[in-house]
């Protein structure tokens, strides 16, 4: 049997993606890529969006259409958050939500016994623990995202995902520390730990943040341990004391902003405003001086005024953050900021976000031209074409080189010589 995976969405999704196949592969299957003909596909969505959901859908009925012969399988957080929503999908052929990847083998082998449609659908509940997961790879690469934290107890105005996801709950350390052993032993060099509120790992537990990243780093053979996003109010004075202290770390701060206005923090229920978010900025180039800081920003949030949008730009050109996510608002159903309604045109939405990208990708732009003539150390990935290899710095700053031997997984020093704006990564030399 042949397996095809369709992944939407964060890290979270992709570590998900992953563990299933290797469920799946332990079983006999073989996985094969979404462009293959399979018996089975497998489409792990994502709801963060409406533009998300729109994307499940449409996969959902492209492979039914383009293999009537085959099973679609619907997983991930669109079920969790809406059953309905997904019940309604009928090329849907079994249905189940994120709290049940692990029944995957047992639901294709019932619907192989039964041929019936499958849903199993089974709704977060306060007081879940941790379920159990680990990979022993991640797509044959060297760099794997290991899932160590689930939920959300945050519940910020815009967001589903407390519905999506559930409430905070923590991979144990031990666990994590076998995952880890195994990832290394499987020629894993670089770990990188996400959650779906990553800096909440720990919570009310005898364990933090800073516990995990020191197993990973304790973990012979694994060179670098990187954190996933993480939110301001989490990262205090003591994890960055701790997170200082380990070498292997990797000094990129992915730090969720949403907005640089206060007035606009408050509405959408962050936890934070835009003091505690520059000092915190601030204390991180203080004791990481190479760190690079990177972050989501939203643009058109429900009631953003043009006063309010100069606001927010004039703050984050203020930080110069080295990368910049940047999305227009989407009204998002069953969210507190869904019931005021949605008071910011789309295409003013767009405009903003649009106004927002050309001058953070100025501030990128002049950082990557600042390392020009540096010496850098990249841990090389992959090869991209002819005789061209690409890593990246330990403070995630996607660098080139060319080379006649085989350098995947190496790290070496090189010399930054320019920058391809085009392909946004830096040029090198040894």
């Amino acid at each position: 049997m042949k397996a095809a995976f369709y992944t939407l969405g964060c890290k979270v999704n992709q570590y998900e993606s992953e563990y299933m196949a290797e469920l799946l592969k332990n079983a006999g299957f073989e996985i094969v890529s979404i462009n293959d003909e399979a018996d089975y596909y497998i489409i792990n969505s994502c709801t963060v969006t409406a533009t998300a959901d729109k994307k499940t859908r449409q996969n959902v009925r492209k492979f039914k259409r383009n293999h009537p012969d085959s099973i679609i399988i619907l997983t991930g957080c669109l079920p969790q958050a809406f059953p309905e929503a997904a019940e309604e999908l009928e090329d849907a052929d079994i249905i189940l939500s994120n709290k049940n990847n692990n029944d995957i083998l047992t639901l294709i082998n019932q619907h192989t016994a039964q041929h019936n449609r499958i849903i199993r659908i089974e709704k977060h509940e306060s007081g879940d623990t941790f379920q159990s997961c680990s990979i022993n790879g991640f797509h044959d690469r060297i760099r794997a995202f290991v899932k160590i934290e689930d939920g959300c107890d945050r519940f910020c105005s815009y967001c589903i995902i407390p519905m999506s996801r559930g409430r905070v709950r923590s991979k144990p350390l031990d666990e994590l520390k076998e995952e880890a052993k195994q990832l290394a032993e499987n020629g894993i060099k670089e770990i990188v730990l996400v959650g779906i509120n990553l800096s909440s790992y720990g919570k009310g537990e005898e364990y933090n943040m800073v516990d995990a990243v020191k197993v990973c780093c304790e973990t012979d053979g694994i060179k670098r341990v990187r954190l996933g996003s993480l939110e301001p109010d989490h990262i205090t004075d003591e994890v960055i004391e701790g997170l200082a202290g380990l070498d292997k770390f990797c000094p990129q701060f992915h730090i969720s902003l949403q907005s640089g206005c206060d007035k606009t923090l408050k509405e959408m229920n962050r936890h934070y405003d835009s003091s505690e978010y520059r000092a915190l900025c601030c204390k991180l180039r203080q004791t990481f001086p190479d760190c690079t800081l990177t972050t989501d920003v939203m643009t058109g949030f429900h009631n953003e005024t043009e006063e309010d949008f100069e606001a927010s730009l004039a703050f984050v050109k203020e930080i110069g953050f080295e990368k910049v996510h940047v999305f227009p608002y989407s009204e998002r159903e069953g969210t507190a900021a869904s019931r005021r309604g949605d008071s910011v045109l789309k295409a003013e939405k767009e405009r903003r976000a649009a106004v927002m990208i050309e001058e953070t990708q100025k501030i990128r732009n002049a950082y990557m031209q600042s390392l020009i003539r540096k010496n850098v150390s990249v841990l090389f990935e992959e090869k991209t074409d002819g005789n061209t290899y690409q890593g990246y710095t330990k403070n995630y700053i996607p660098v080139s080189v060319e080379s006649d031997e085989d350098i995947i997984g190496k790290e070496l020093t090189v010399t930054i010589t320019g920058v391809d704006v085009n392909s946004d990564r830096c040029l090198a030399s040894f």
